[in-house]
């Protein structure tokens, strides 16, 4: 004899109507795509201003194939925010240098909300390294003025 499941309670939320439904998903699928860009541009940035080793010669980042990181340059150089040059390695644009910026900055304002809000910091720092990939312009301005308002009510 099996025990029957326990009947779980019909929700009362309202699920939103499919074709919002259908552009939160397209959203996320788009914010993971960038992401994957986005960390690459960052990457290749921090190697070539530390002087570290060649942009082509790198390890892919953690959990990423070697195919990944080829077809990854190969599609920051298509969206000109890449060039190589051969036996030099790769090297970003200025509008890829630019994004490598922007990347940084949304990364650190969101550590900085998590933080403010009493994260930990490590925790923090691992947990905007999704997050950032998938806030809108409309949000990190929120989370900015909100850091901004904390901010003087520390000061006095």
């Amino acid at each position: 004899m099996t025990a029957k499941p326990a009947a779980t309670p019909q929700s009362s939320v309202e699920l939103p109507v499919e074709a919002v439904q259908a552009r939160r998903f397209e959203k996320a699928r788009s914010a993971q795509a960038t992401a994957v860009l986005e960390d690459y541009v960052e990457l290749i940035d921090d190697l070539l201003a530390s002087g570290g080793r060649r942009a082509d010669r790198y390890r892919p980042p953690a959990g990423r194939h070697h195919a990944t990181a080829i077809k990854t340059i190969t599609r920051l150089k298509r969206e000109g925010l890449a060039t190589s040059k051969l036996y030099r390695g790769v090297f970003l644009t200025p509008e890829g240098h630019g994004l490598a910026d922007r990347v940084r900055a949304r990364h650190r304002l969101v550590v900085d909300l998590l933080r403010a809000v009493g994260v930990p910091e490590q925790c923090a720092e691992l947990d905007a390294e999704g997050i950032e990939h998938h806030v809108s312009d409309v949000a990190l301005d929120a989370f900015a003025l909100f850091l901004k308002r904390q901010l003087k009510r520390q000061d006095p």
